[in-house]
């Protein structure tokens, strides 16, 4: 096993939900489905390891909690834990459906964020469904939320902090190594911070964490020949929504960091690609899962290498 590439694949967009579509089991194991039928072929030629987001998913738990209304809420680290092995499992169900050479494992993954960030004081991480503007006003102010623009729309924004360390990256790197395909890093894993002589050293925090980052964080530290970004577009726009929109193809970290890109959608996955190909000098990529094998192949997609 171990003498081939090593890629990591974080779903994202139409890889989980498409946008406004119904968050419901049927519609998660749909897309689950059609990520599995992508990603079976790809892994007969390189060792996969599968990452993915949660906002729609974490959002909806958290509309939950607040409309039970009896006891204290749970805390958006056991949301992102919660939500992590619900995905996860969809996930891990539909690749071992869709895969007979190799068995698919699922886990929670604890990501290390700093407790001072300051991302705690600035959310910026969208979260659950989307509103109009006077309807996400008004939830904000009856649940003492943050909102922003979201596009055309509106949504719920928390606390997005720096990934820092992958926990089990160790376990990950053996589960590789021992041949399974693994689903990990969720939602971008759940936050905790170091607590010094604390029981375990870690508390979890009201945080959800950027997949892509973290994503990209993993792949370092699993020295991956390959990081892939796949989302619902088929690669990163220039002016995008505009006229003048074009594809970039093939491009450097370089070239990419002085452009100016969204930081709500495709600036992160920028930052995300930048940051692994000039930390490891191999390829990353964004682009459509459905192009996924093209997209592995350095055929579709936004290609990333060094200069």
């Amino acid at each position: 096993m171990s003498d081939r590439p090593l890629t990591i694949v974080a779903l994202g967009g139409n890889a989980l939900l498409r946008r406004g579509q119904e968050s419901s089991a049927a519609n998660q194991h749909a897309a689950a489905r059609a990520a599995a039928d992508v990603l079976g072929p790809v892994s007969e030629r390189t060792r996969l390891v599968v990452t993915h987001g949660n906002g729609p998913q974490v959002g909806l738990l958290a509309l939950k909690e607040d409309a039970y209304g009896e006891g204290e809420p749970y805390p958006l680290d056991v949301l992102d834990a919660e939500s992590g092995g619900q995905i996860g499992y969809v996930i891990e169900l539909e690749l071992d459906n869709a895969i007979d050479h190799q068995d698919t494992v699922a886990l929670i993954t604890r990501v290390v964020v700093d407790r001072d960030d300051p991302a705690f004081g600035d959310p910026t991480k969208f979260i659950g469904p989307v509103y109009d503007e006077a309807r996400a006003k008004e939830l904000a102010a009856e649940r003492g939320w943050t909102v922003k623009p979201d596009g055309d729309a509106w949504r719920r924004v928390v606390p997005s902090p720096e990934p820092r360390e992958i926990v089990q990256l160790g376990a990950i790197s053996e589960l590789v190594e021992a041949g399974f395909l693994v689903v990990c890093v969720g939602g971008g894993g759940v936050p905790v911070i170091d607590v010094p002589g604390g029981p375990g050293g870690h508390q979890g925090v009201e945080a959800v964490i950027d997949k892509d980052l973290a994503s990209s964080l993993l792949a370092v530290g699993l020295e991956a020949d390959l990081l892939v970004l796949a989302t619902d577009v088929d690669a990163v726009y220039l002016d995008y929504g505009t006229p003048d929109q074009r594809a970039v193809g093939a491009t450097t970290p370089e070239e990419l960091r002085a452009q100016d890109f969204p930081g709500g959608s495709m600036g992160p996955k920028v930052d995300a690609v930048c940051r692994f190909v000039e930390k490891t000098g191999n390829r990353a990529a964004i682009g459509s899962l459905d192009d996924l094998d093209a997209i592995v192949a350095g055929e579709a997609g936004t290609q990333i290498t060094p200069g």
